[in-house]
């Protein structure tokens, strides 16, 4: 019966509880020793700290440089445009909300991957030079936004 159900013999222990005596076998100061830091409420000490020596982390040169100025760009092909109809306007929140771009970055960037053969109106911030190309020759539009 489900109601006389009972974990299997040495199956499950009880936790330890510290600090209760001599007895117990973690009496007294409960495994931490006596006195330092480490023994103390909430003593210990940060990650990657190294006793007032000059951490690893700061020994080591820097590398690099990293341009928190820097653009990135929601980047697609030419060639994904084909899905649309002739004549309708493709912008960067459309491409969003029929989930073609994860996400809004600094704006469009379309690439000349692919060929086009729909008549359609891209706005985009920035276009390649081969992407300007397929776009005119097909006869679509590209449109610059800021």
């Amino acid at each position: 019966m489900l109601n006389n159900l009972k974990p299997t013999e040495g199956s499950r222990k009880s936790k330890t509880r510290r600090c209760r005596g001599a007895g117990s076998g973690l009496g007294k100061n409960g495994g931490s020793g006596s006195k330092g830091q480490n023994s103390r409420t909430g003593g210990g000490v940060r990650l990657g700290f190294e006793g007032g020596q000059l951490p690893l982390f700061r020994r080591l040169p820097k590398r690099g440089f990293k341009n928190h100025c820097r653009k990135e760009y929601a980047t697609v092909n030419v060639s994904l445009f084909n899905r649309f109809n002739d004549g309708e306007d493709v912008d960067l929140t459309k491409l969003i909300s029929l989930g073609l771009v994860s996400k809004e970055f600094s704006g469009l960037k379309v690439l000349g991957e692919g060929e086009l053969t729909k008549k359609v109106n891209i706005t985009a911030v920035k276009f390649s030079k081969s992407a300007l190309e397929k776009i005119e020759k097909c006869g679509a539009k590209a449109i610059f936004s800021k």
